[in-house]
């Protein structure tokens, strides 16, 4: 199991895409890895764009980088909500700077633009908010995954098996925590 040892935040809100969410769910998990959905209120159940049900562990104020190896902001219309929260915010931005895994899905890059962590960077997204991505100083990569040190992207859900190699093998060559 390449990720025993290693725990991942993934920040959820209403509107989540399905499948950006739980397949790096089951994956990480498949991989030996803890993961923490973390939302608003801790405790509290967000909706998908299905209406699936996904229920936070934690809120995004208890988050702290000391304690993740990774954190995965996937898309839908989610990430339009979790980017009005200044802590989830500033946590995205902690763990960049610790370079610690940053990977967002589609949508999820609208979080990486309000953390303030695109400048410089190379990125993929969904197309719909390439304009966002480039206007908060990246270079946009039409492609399905763009790896950049620890920052992982991913235009859509189609591309979500070479982002699972790709995140675990980031996790995978970074120190476990004590």
């Amino acid at each position: 199991m390449e990720l025993k040892g290693k725990k991942i935040a993934i920040l959820v809100d209403d509107l989540y895409q399905d499948i950006e969410l739980w397949y790096p769910v089951l994956r990480f998990r498949e991989a030996g890895a803890e993961v923490v959905l973390a939302g608003a209120e801790p405790g509290k159940s967000y909706r998908s764009e299905l209406g699936y049900p996904a229920r936070c562990d934690v809120s995004y104020g208890s988050l702290s980088p000391r304690e993740f190896d990774g954190v995965l902001i996937p898309g839908g219309y989610a990430p339009d909500h979790i980017r009005r929260h200044v802590r989830a915010n500033q946590f995205v931005c902690e763990m960049d700077w610790e370079r610690k895994l940053v990977a967002a899905i589609s949508h999820g890059a609208w979080v990486l633009c309000s953390a303030g962590i695109l400048r410089g960077r190379r990125v993929t997204s969904a197309n719909a908010i390439k304009d966002d991505v480039i206007h908060a100083g990246a270079e946009f990569e039409n492609s399905g995954v763009v790896v950049d040190g620890n920052l992982i992207t991913v235009r859509g859900p189609e591309e979500l098996s070479q982002f699972g190699r790709e995140a675990i093998g980031v996790l995978a060559s970074a120190a476990v925590l004590v």
